[in-house]
């Protein structure tokens, strides 16, 4: 279905069982306004909860600039991937794009495996978060591994009752985690009016070095903070579950993206501001810091249950994108067909939910929250810049339908900028390539495997005189 015939909230008709034998299509229910809300929530939540201390532990009281260099890579990327969602508004997201620009189904695979081992490797964080310091202000009796896998669980057992169900709770969940920051930001002008804090952090940079050595610093500090800002590129994978998309996307990534890197900037200047950075540094839950450090009475086990929900937001968009990203390769051949099975009732990608979640239990043991955060966005990095070329070399494809169409200059930087955050210039710890090359590792092996299995099902449809399928 083009765009231009995709049905309104005025005619889109009630949902009717499919046809015997025929495979059900996704249901049409996100509207513009649980759409901006969808992108807010997807981006805030575990990056700002949780690495916030890390990404102060490289460069210091200036930790905001990380921040602010991150939203400016995420809006050169974010244009790009409005332009193709408008285009092709269809569910696989980077993998098709990937695919129509280059035609190359090896590349296409790898980066399809890389998006959705970044959604799992950024639930895995966002379940070890929850198990970490801000649990830890309510009780440490349960083990953590433990108590991460029963979170994954219960997270793919709300996915299986719906969409909908799935993003009214994410609207909930996004409302809550705003409050949290809300009150850093509160916290943070009580501060500045009554003249505590110390505002010389602002601009102090502690990164090792001076020269190049500072410049791989902050480089890596910025790779580590974007970490926070992804989670945009996920919302394109939700195409086929959005009403009139080529109009809606644009104006609901711009919002979400303007909006948490805003207030990024500002809780990290907050959190400079009343803590000093080794401090922050040496938390888990860097933020229930700048409450205890705030000089307002504010109870620090209220604000840990807010962080508590913020971190399972992150970790339900993650499972959630991870399978409709399995659903919308398994609908263009890249994946067997049955990953895009979906449940007659719900309307949901059931063998993607569950395939998905028994990933992710896999990842929650392997590294800390830094570890997986930075892996996360390594491989992000990597797919962004694939996304920023193919958004150039898709302009010799125009679509009948309108759309928005970034300048040319975007797609170029945001190529650019993806290339050098990915590169061993922003100074990132070699267990996160090490887990990123292990990843491509399986990539490569699922790829061999599947390719075998249609070469064999080729044959077989050949010898006993049916149609050979591509």
């Amino acid at each position: 279905m083009s765009a231009s015939e995709t049905p309104t909230a005025s005619d889109t008709p009630a949902p009717t069982p499919a046809p015997p034998g025929d495979t059900p299509e996704l249901k049409r229910a996100l509207g513009p306004k649980l759409l901006i809300l969808f992108v807010i929530g997807d981006i805030l939540g575990t990056g700002i909860y949780a690495t916030t201390g890390q990404v102060a532990g490289r460069v210091g009281g200036a930790l905001w600039v990380p921040f602010a260099i991150g939203f400016v890579v995420a809006v050169l990327t974010a244009a790009s991937y409005v332009e193709l969602v408008g285009k092709y508004p269809k569910a696989a997201g980077a993998a098709l794009y990937t695919q129509k620009a280059f035609k190359v189904p090896f590349l296409t695979f790898i980066v399809a495996f890389m998006v959705m081992c970044s959604g799992l490797s950024s639930a895995s964080a966002a379940a070890r978060a929850f198990s970490g310091d801000y649990l830890a202000e309510f009780t440490d009796a349960v083990p953590p591994t433990l108590i991460a896998i029963l979170f994954i669980l219960a997270l793919a057992a709300l996915n299986l009752r719906g969409v909908s169900e799935s993003v009214k709770t994410n609207v909930v969940l996004t409302l809550v985690e705003l409050s949290g920051l809300a009150i850093i930001l509160g916290i943070g002008a009580y501060a500045v009016m009554s003249g505590d804090g110390e505002p010389s952090r602002l601009t102090d940079f502690e990164a090792s070095g001076t020269g190049f050595s500072l410049m791989t610093g902050v480089l890596g500090a910025t790779a580590l903070a974007f970490f926070a800002f992804v989670g945009f590129e996920d919302s394109v994978n939700m195409a086929e579950e959005t009403k009139d998309p080529s109009r809606t996307f644009p104006r609901a990534i711009f919002i979400g993206v303007t909006v948490t890197g805003t207030i990024y900037v500002l809780v990290a200047l907050v959190s400079s501001l009343l803590v000093d950075h080794k401090t922050l540094e040496g938390s888990s839950g860097p933020l229930l810091e700048v409450v205890k450090a705030g000089g307002v009475d504010f109870p620090p086990k209220l604000f840990a249950l807010i962080a508590l929900f913020a971190v399972t937001n992150s970790a339900l968009i993650n499972i959630m994108m991870a399978s409709r990203l399995c659903y919308g390769m398994a609908n263009e051949r890249i994946l067997p067909k049955a990953m895009g099975r979906v449940l007659p009732a719900r309307r949901t990608p059931v063998v993607g939910i569950v395939f998905v979640s028994v990933l992710a239990i896999g990842l929650v043991s392997t590294g800390e929250i830094q570890g997986l955060g930075d892996t996360t966005a390594f491989l992000l990095l990597c797919v962004f810049f694939v996304v920023n070329v193919a958004v150039l070399v898709l302009r010799r494809d125009p679509v009948r339908h309108k759309h928005f169409r970034a300048p040319t200059i975007v797609p170029v930087l945001g190529a650019v900028t993806a290339l050098v955050l990915a590169s061993p210039l922003a100074d990132r710890a070699a267990d996160v390539y090490i887990r990123a090359g292990v990843l491509l590792a399986i990539g490569i092996a699922l790829w061999a495997v599947n390719k075998l299995v249609l070469k064999a099902r080729s044959e077989e449809h050949a010898k006993t005189g049916g149609e050979v399928t591509k």
